[in-house]
């Protein structure tokens, strides 16, 4: 898996992206260390070589180090969403995105029964 591991000093993270087995710990010893990002200026140094390669290998990306490599061009793709949302939450906006949909219906309808019961008017004319 290519990850983050977090360097730096308190409050000045920099990140290296590294090449580790999923359930190792990243902090630990890693196969290989592809590359640099640096949160602070958006500045990644990467080898792309290398990621190629072990993406060819069957290797995968996290979502974050996903997005990173498709912002930069290293890797075509669609981004990934990072967001955690809560079960709970997600239950909660589906209903309310329910609701809007049946509202949306509704009204759609009221529409089309009042242009149902309005008569077409005629253009009489005078000579």
């Amino acid at each position: 898996m290519i990850r983050l591991a977090r360097i730096g000093k308190k409050k000045k993270p920099i990140y290296r992206l590294v090449i580790s087995e999923k359930a190792r710990d990243m902090y630990g010893k890693a196969l290989e260390i592809i590359g640099h990002y640096n949160p602070s200026d958006k500045k990644l140094e990467v080898n792309t070589d290398r990621i190629k390669h072990w993406l060819s290998q069957g290797a995968q990306a996290s979502k974050t180090v996903n997005n990173l490599l498709i912002e930069n061009k290293i890797i075509s793709g669609k981004k990934l969403s990072i967001t955690h949302i809560s079960k709970k939450k997600q239950a909660k906006k589906a209903q309310e995105d329910k609701k809007a949909a049946d509202k949306k219906a509704e009204e759609a309808k009221k529409i089309e029964t009042v242009k149902e019961e309005k008569p077409a008017e005629t253009v009489e004319k005078t000579a």
